[in-house]
């Protein structure tokens, strides 16, 4: 009897949210003349086969947005009176206006549909509408004849006769056609291949090609039903040579202090050399990458008909600035996270497109009940010159010029159990394969941790445990490492559908490991290197991730799979703390703290007043589905399964953690503030039954509110 009745108290705000929207009219601001638009409606009469989805962009008029059926929107602004006295003015700008039916829109997406539809080679369709009335509501049901399709049985070539030249190199690119024989005749498809075709001829040296320069007649007249084709390429304004580039300037303030050599570095633009479209957008590109622009401008001027001159305009930007950042997380069990972080830049410190990056980071945890704390400070140091240093620049050709990054980094913290002091410094390099692939390479990494004021308590614990007594000790690590990174989509915040991969591996210790001989023996037989046990491991890590624009382009679903793993080997016994993967958080696991969850089926350890669970694996999944809510406000709903493992225990099924939850979160485009709440599901560590149920996880702690900036993944 209690469990129906808390299962009734947990379901009571559904039953009070469904009362809600029933009661609240749609259509009770509207005029006495007005009618609401409440859905359309298409139907393919002739072709079961044919998408109507793909024909709904092209109706004038859209009715009122919605979330599972419920038009919360609309719902919203209908708190109001239509008035703009009081809280009226209120709720019509957090909500939206119901959309009022106006019947010319009608007639307009009826002609829109049929010209697109003759846009992919369906001509001569046919679209009706109905209108249904039911009280004030109105939904419009598009009735679509397919119209006839005409296939190519032949395709010829019309070309300047007097441009033997061109026209070589023109049959010689005709193996790339986008259109044959047999296809579907439609403007779609003949627009696709100009854009096919004029980039590639433009590759080869011809500037004065343009898309007027293209034509094409289609005679469906013959009476079998196909279409012959003739494909026409014609001398408009200039004669079709191949242009080199004669005059090359680079144009830019005289206040900006900028190294010729570092301009010329990025430019590739060479007079004499022969014209390409790529050789211009990849230089816009590195020019732009370069971050001390505000504006590139490349404008090019056709000198005589062999010849182009190319003019490179650049105005400066501001070269300083700052980026904040907060995150924020708490549990019902009392503790709090709070993580700020400041970065101070400069991107042009000496003149060359030398970016400074001065940053500071904090994360300090506490309990509201009593005055346990956990405190951690960072300070960080990065010069990153717009060169590879040791090549050339001439070894590199694509849009992006690699960069030569110097990092150091210093980090104290402060538990209750010990104190901590981690010393970092890097080099190496960072640049772009193939547009898309992002790679960092660190040829030296150099991390010297130093511990003191270990607590007796834990130090009794570590001696129990050697797993630990290992992962907390001083020690040096000195090591290689790099990552791989690939995006489809290059925006902050993801507008459209994407993929993303990133795989990371770090190596240390084997380099140390040659001059060992050498070096002083701790009683353990530990080597050591200014008084520290050198760290001995490999360390790798694979994320890849998805997001799924949906057909209202509006919500979205976003996938994660993550895996990591790590072994110490050699003059190690575990992989340095600061090595070692955690689960929870505001980015995995969200129905757990970070650090609060396993290794496998492992209880929370006792020794830390703040977690610190950590292991040598990590196997993680995420599922997100997005969508919009009110002006800039989104909702999210969540699950997560993972958990993290020592190399001893190995992957266990049955130590599979879950939660979900969900989430708000302001969208500003340009940035993304978000709060999640995580709720779990299933928790390992817990005796008998694993599976806990909604008001269970309410009352015993297992729900975690977390904060952050921009998505989770």
């Amino acid at each position: 009897m209690l469990l129906k009745k808390s299962k009734f108290l947990y379901m009571a705000p559904l039953f009070v949210a469904a009362a809600f929207f029933s009661s609240c009219s749609t259509t009770r601001t509207l005029g006495p003349d007005e009618l609401r638009l409440a859905s359309n409606e298409i139907s393919i009469l002739n072709d079961k086969d044919f998408q109507a989805s793909a024909l709904t962009p092209y109706i004038k008029q859209q009715p009122n947005s919605s979330f599972l059926g419920i038009k919360l929107p609309l719902y919203i602004y209908n708190l109001s009176d239509g008035s703009d006295k009081g809280l009226n003015k209120f709720w019509k700008k957090l909500g939206e206006a119901p959309v009022v039916y106006e019947q010319n829109l009608t007639e307009l997406s009826k002609k829109s549909i049929e010209n697109r539809l003759a846009y992919m080679g369906y001509f001569d369709s046919t679209v009706e509408a109905e209108l249904r009335i039911k009280g004030k509501n109105a939904r419009v049901h598009y009735y679509v004849t397919l119209g006839k399709r005409y296939p190519i049985s032949e395709i010829n070539f019309k070309l300047p006769a007097s441009r033997k030249d061109f026209e070589t190199d023109f049959l010689a690119d005709s193996l790339s056609l986008s259109i044959h024989k047999g296809d579907f005749l439609s403007e779609q498809a003949l627009s696709a291949e100009v854009d096919r075709s004029l980039s590639a001829l433009r590759e080869k040296g011809y500037y004065a090609l343009g898309k007027s320069s293209y034509s094409f007649v289609a005679d469906t007249l013959a009476g079998d039903g196909c279409a012959k084709l003739e494909y026409r390429i014609e001398e408009v304004d200039s004669p079709l040579y191949k242009v080199k580039y004669n005059k090359v300037n680079i144009i830019y303030p005289e206040d900006l202090e900028i190294k010729e050599s570092v301009l010329e570095g990025v430019n590739l633009i060479r007079p004499g050399q022969e014209y390409q479209e790529s050789v211009v957008s990849n230089t816009y590109s590195r020019f732009s990458a370069l971050k001390i622009f505000r504006t590139v401008g490349i404008d090019l001027k056709q000198s005589s008909p062999k010849e182009v001159d190319c003019d490179i305009n650049l105005t400066k930007s501001a070269p300083q600035g700052f980026k904040t950042n907060l995150e924020v997380s708490s549990n019902s069990s009392g503790l709090v996270g709070i993580s700020p972080q400041i970065n101070v830049y400069h991107k042009n410190l000496f003149g060359g497109g030398e970016w400074l990056n001065v940053g500071f980071v904090g994360n300090f945890q506490f309990r509201l009940d009593n005055s346990i704390s956990s405190n951690e400070l960072g300070a960080s140091l990065s010069l990153s010159l717009p060169k590879f240093l040791g090549l050339d620049y001439k070894y590199f050709t694509g849009p992006v010029v690699p960069r030569t990054e110097f990092n150091l980094s210093f980090n104290y913290q402060n538990r209750p159990e010990y104190t901590r002091n981690i010393f970092s410094t890097s080099f190496g390099y960072s640049g772009v394969i193939k547009e898309r692939f992002y790679y960092q390479l660190y040829p030296l990494q150099i991390n010297y941790v130093r511990l003191f004021d270990l607590n007796a308590d834990f130090l009794k614990g570590l001696e129990r445990n050697p797993f630990m007594r290992y992962a907390y000790q001083d020690h040096c690590d000195f090591g290689a490492g790099g990552s791989l990174y690939y995006n489809s989509s290059t925006d902050i915040i993801p507008k459209t559908s994407y993929n993303s991969l990133r795989f990371t591996l770090d190596v240390s210790g084997n380099l140390l490991s040659l001059f060992r001989f050498m070096m002083k023996s701790a009683d353990n037989g530990e080597k050591l290197v200014f008084g520290a046990p050198y760290s001995q491991y490999a360390r790798t890590e694979l994320i890849l991730a998805k997001g799924i624009r949906l057909k209202d382009d509006a919500s979205s679903l976003a996938f994660r799979l993550l895996a990591g793993m790590g072994f110490a080997y050699g003059n190690s016994t575990v992989m340095p703390y600061e090595k070692q993967f955690y689960s929870g958080g505001s980015s995995s696991m969200r129905g757990w703290q970070a650090r609060a969850l396993g290794p496998g089926s492992s209880p929370m350890d006792k020794t830390f007043s703040i977690p610190s669970q950590t292991g040598d694996l990590k196997l993680e999944v995420d599922f997100e589905y997005r969508f919009p809510m009110v002006w800039k406000v989104e909702g999210a709903l969540f699950a997560e399964a993972g958990n993290i493992w020592k190399m001893s225990q190995g992957v266990k099924i049955a130590d599979i953690a879950a939660d979900y939850g969900l989430g708000l979160r302001l969208n500003l485009d340009f940035f993304l503030l978000r709060v999640d709440m995580g709720v779990r599901l299933r928790d390992p560590s817990l005796e008998g039954s694993k599976w806990i149920d909604p008001v269970t996880a309410f009352k015993t702690g297992g729900v975690a509110l977390h904060f952050g900036v921009g998505y989770p993944f």
